[in-house]
């Protein structure tokens, strides 16, 4: 029973600490010797990629004959992964009280460490549930996250953290990195763009309503000046999220690469999948 225990303590602390996240974060900016501890211990060996949600993708790509588009990527790696648990809730809506989407689409974890995972955090699933779970998120207008991610071995105390890929379904309100731009860049620079993700604005179609602003941008890539908007595509990270705001048209975003599997090799070189 230790490990429950030590689980349902960091959930406590996790819950209880989550809206100083920002400042916890704003810190790294200000001290070389804090953002060293906090690289160490909640960010050491992450690579993270962002994946848009694919409800609002222009551009359906061709590959030998099949039609692919970005969560595509997610459910490659899926089928590649016999061990798989998915979270019945999602910390971070559930630690914000989200009112605005489901706390109920939690994270899903792949590889052998997963099976280290107390069952009353997440449970046991097939590859067609983890399938049918990233469906369930698209069409909830949540955006993707794939990646090593060091913080949830911290949380959950399973190791080693090689062994686990986890997958996040993100909303703007309550993700655990809306702290991005707090985050000095050697941390921030962990989280990257899926290639061939490209966000365009339609000047001609906007109605200045600024509801895609930093309410829905987590990574401050969408700004207001000169009575128009504008995108920084050298911030953004690409996640869609300003698309499922913009009623008008007026954001757009289309997935053109077409090596589905040189990115799908290279997350699946973030997880070690030999049996632990």
């Amino acid at each position: 029973m230790r490990r429950p225990r030590i689980v349902d303590f960091s959930i406590f602390i996790l819950k209880y600490i989550f809206n100083w996240r920002f400042g916890i974060a704003e810190i790294t900016k200000k001290s070389r010797i804090y953002k060293k501890i906090i690289d160490f211990a909640l960010f050491k060996d992450d690579e993270i990629i962002v994946v848009p949600n694919t409800i609002n993708i222009n551009k359906k790509i061709e590959s030998e004959g099949s039609e692919f588009l970005p969560t595509a990527v997610i459910k490659e790696v899926i089928k590649r992964n016999k061990d798989i648990v998915i979270m019945d809730t999602c910390l971070c809506r559930t630690s914000n009280d989200c009112q605005d989407y489901p706390q109920d689409i939690g994270c899903i974890f792949l590889g052998p460490t997963s099976k280290k995972i107390p069952e009353h955090i997440g449970k046991k699933a097939t590859v067609e549930e983890a399938l049918a779970h990233v469906d369930k998120a698209d069409e909830a207008g949540l955006s993707h996250i794939i990646g090593r991610n060091r913080i949830d071995t911290v949380w959950m105390n399973v190791h080693p953290g090689k062994g686990l890929l986890t997958i996040c379904h993100c909303c703007p309100c309550c993700c655990l990195w809306k702290v991005y731009p707090n985050l000095d860049s050697d941390i921030s620079d962990k989280l990257e763009k899926l290639d061939g993700v490209n966000v365009e604005l339609h000047e001609e179609n906007c109605k200045k309503c600024k509801k895609c602003l930093d309410d829905v941008c987590m990574f401050n890539a969408i700004s207001f000046e000169n009575d128009k908007i504008t995108i920084d595509n050298d911030i953004c990270k690409g996640c869609g999220l300003c698309v499922n705001s913009c009623k008008f048209g007026a954001i757009t975003i289309d997935y053109t690469d077409r090596t589905i599997e040189n990115v799908v090799n290279r997350i699946e070189d973030l997880i070690e999948i030999k049996e632990l």
